[in-house]
């Protein structure tokens, strides 16, 4: 199986942060396979893009506390999901990730 590109052309504005999402789970604990209508959308996925940080009113820019390579939680209906190059990928503000996964 062929490794995933995880670079990608796009450079998100202000806070807003470009993720990818983990695939769906397709089979369940006990170990039965579920079809694609009912997986559900997953709420996870690795950061592959950032942008520069919030212009503030005093004109510096916030820091973003993200990363590209972090795998980060973000809210069920967060966000803009867009298609590129063939990916799916989400586009969300920062203030839209809920957490970020510590190994």
């Amino acid at each position: 199986m062929a490794k995933k590109e995880t670079t990608i052309n796009l450079r998100p504005l202000d806070d807003r942060v470009v993720v990818e999402p983990l695939e769906a789970e397709e089979k369940t604990a006990g170990g039965l396979y579920l079809p694609d209508s009912a997986q559900e959308k997953p709420q996870r996925g690795t950061v592959i893009a950032v942008g520069v940080g919030k212009l503030l009113d005093n004109g510096n820019r916030s820091e973003i506390s993200v990363a590209v390579g972090d795998e980060v939680i973000y809210g069920k209906y967060s966000g803009s999901d867009v298609e590129v190059n063939g990916r799916e990928i989400k586009i969300l503000r920062e203030s839209d990730i809920l957490a970020k996964v510590v190994k």
